[in-house]
């Protein structure tokens, strides 16, 4: 099968899964590339990835403005402040070793698993709004959690909403349906500056982005249309997801450990694609 054939069923498993839960798909988009598209490069399959959580995140995000969920003002600010941190995040990624970088990525799809099977719902105040006023009280909550999220969404090149939420939910104390309809503004955000980052260091395939996005599509129909029909089993499904998760981390990180250890059968990756354009600067 070819590359960019995989990149499409790629590309629908991780729209599926966003489908179906709502958000945490794009975690399993860095492992795909590398595992199973074998793209050789771990800053190639962030950097390819970000567009693809860029493109996915806006698209998202006009479904939620015109849901009437997203908190422009709060968004746009925390997005702002976020946009600085994943800039300075994905600049210290491209210099990090590659397997080290799989390593730390391994650890933070431990902590997405974790905080996914310990998601409550709740409240929260729907009133909330970044005005003159509140500026003083929201203000520093938003600039400093938004500019540390965006520093891992893009030292890692992930969405982030696993982070992003939570923040917002922190600052803001929003409802948690305006704080995924907002935080997908911030995701959006981070994927582009992450995306361009790389991509100036031609650590971006756009082939094979375009064909794990064209998949993404797909199979974020399909998901949302399961999910309507689903809707009783989320939990249940969030409870898969998160064990999925934790199961690629430890495998990823146990790729990655092995490699630095300089373990060969384990350090080689599964296919031989690497275009010369990926080389690493």
């Amino acid at each position: 099968m070819s590359l960019l054939s995989l990149g499409v069923l790629s590309g629908v498993l991780v729209g599926l899964v966003l489908g179906v839960i709502g958000s945490g798909g794009s975690i399993l988009a860095v492992p795909l590339l590398l595992y199973v598209v074998g793209v050789r490069s771990p800053h190639v399959a962030i950097g390819t990835s970000a567009v693809a959580v860029a493109l996915s995140a806006a698209l998202n995000l006009l479904l939620h403005a015109q849901a009437g969920t997203v908190k422009w003002s709060c968004a746009a600010l925390f997005a702002l402040a976020g946009v600085a941190g994943a800039w300075i995040g994905s600049s210290l990624g491209k210099a990090m070793e590659g397997q080290l970088l799989l390593v730390l990525f391994g650890l933070i799809m431990l902590v997405i698993g974790i905080v996914t099977l310990r998601r409550r719902a709740r409240v929260g105040r729907p009133d909330v709004q970044l005005n003159r006023e509140s500026f003083g009280h929201l203000g520093p909550r938003l600039l400093a959690s938004g500019f540390l999220v965006g520093g891992v969404s893009g030292f890692f090149g992930i969405g982030g909403g696993f982070l992003t939420v939570p923040s917002l939910l922190f600052a803001t104390d929003m409802p948690i349906g305006n704080a995924i309809g907002s935080s997908l503004l911030a995701v959006c955000a981070f994927g582009v500056t992450t995306a361009l980052n790389y991509a100036r260091s031609g650590l971006v395939d756009w082939p094979l982005a375009a064909a794990f996005v064209a998949g993404g599509l797909a199979g974020g129909v399909a998901g949302t249309r399961l999910a309507v029909s689903w809707s009783r089993r989320r939990g249940v499904l969030s409870t898969v997801f998160a064990g999925v998760v934790i199961a690629v981390g430890l495998y990823v990180i146990s790729r990655g450990a092995m490699a630095l250890l300089g373990s060969p059968s384990l350090a080689e990756q599964p296919t031989v694609h690497e275009p010369t354009v990926h080389r690493e600067r």
